[in-house]
């Protein structure tokens, strides 16, 4: 079995078209068909079947390209870490994030790392809080940020990085929108605007308001920071949102009111796969979002 017949054979499952297939592969047709049927006579099954001018897996197809593209996968990935072991300044990371922290952070830290290491490149991916921790684990990231850390998870391990305050945000006619800091139980009787279910400030504003002594009435949901701070400068209610989120400035915003000690924060945590030694570059760029975040954010 030869690499190109794996190459051959992934590419036209995809498109589930031999010339197409061909075409970009830059050979010429009768070549791909040759090495895929030179595959399935190895194998001693038929991998695709005839559908007008299309071609379709079969079932044993369709097992044998789940496995196909793992080998092609981990082969990708080893070439990839040698030429990260013989230079870590042209390797990739793999980076996923909360949408929350893609208004500022990401774009911030990233930038400052780059003017050190140019060459390094980037593959980002944001998503709530089980789905950051499912693409650690399932190596579909090298490094997560995530809110909060993680508890009682063996199979990734991680240090919090940073801790925020979060403030109310109200529409700019509400009574209370001209305080400088209020008491999170004096938005009691308000319409709240949190996020959807499965997203890490959702509990953590629905906690503190218990903490405060009421049960938030939710009036609207969202899925963005951006969303949320809209529909409250709308005037659809009030919500809570971490500083990061309201660093960037629009037209249309509502007020932002500090929230009286001891206040409701969320911390950010790094996570990596537990138990994994990352290549040189994720390494690196590891090292690096450490320093930067104990310089940048360590108490003045």
């Amino acid at each position: 079995m030869e690499l190109r017949q794996l190459q051959y054979f992934v590419h036209v499952a995809k498109i589930q078209h031999v010339t197409k297939a061909a075409e970009e592969l830059h050979v010429a047709q009768s070549a791909v068909s040759r090495q895929i049927h030179r595959l399935e006579e190895e194998l001693g099954v038929r991998l695709f079947m005839q559908r007008g001018r299309n071609v379709q897996l079969t079932p044993v197809g369709q097992l044998f390209l789940k496995r196909a593209e793992g080998i092609l996968e981990d082969l990708d990935r080893a070439v990839n870490e040698i030429h990260e072991f013989l230079d870590p300044e042209v390797g990739e990371i793999r980076l996923g994030f909360p949408h929350s922290l893609g208004i500022h952070l990401i774009p911030q830290v990233i930038a400052e790392f780059r003017a050190k290491h140019p060459n390094v490149k980037f593959r980002f991916k944001q998503g709530m809080f089980a789905s950051l921790i499912r693409d650690v684990i399932e190596a579909e990231v090298d490094l997560a940020f995530i809110s909060p850390l993680p508890d009682k998870n063996d199979h990734v391990c991680g240090e919090i990085v940073l801790t925020e305050n979060l403030f109310a945000i109200l529409p700019a006619n509400h009574p209370l929108a001209n305080e400088e800091e209020i008491d999170l139980y004096q938005l009691k009787d308000d319409t709240f605007v949190l996020f959807s279910s499965g997203y890490s400030l959702r509990p953590i504003v629905w906690e503190a308001c218990r903490a405060a002594g009421f049960v938030p009435r939710i009036g609207f949901e969202g899925e963005e920071t951006d969303t949320i701070r809209g529909l409250v400068a709308a005037g659809m209610g009030v919500s809570l949102l971490p500083e990061m989120a309201l660093s960037h400035t629009s037209p249309f915003m509502p007020a932002i009111v500090k929230l009286k000690e001891p206040g409701v924060t969320r911390t950010i945590a790094l996570i990596r796969r537990a138990g994994e030694k990352p290549s040189r570059v994720v390494r690196l760029f590891h090292d690096f979002l450490i320093a930067y975040f104990r310089e940048q954010y360590r108490p003045r």
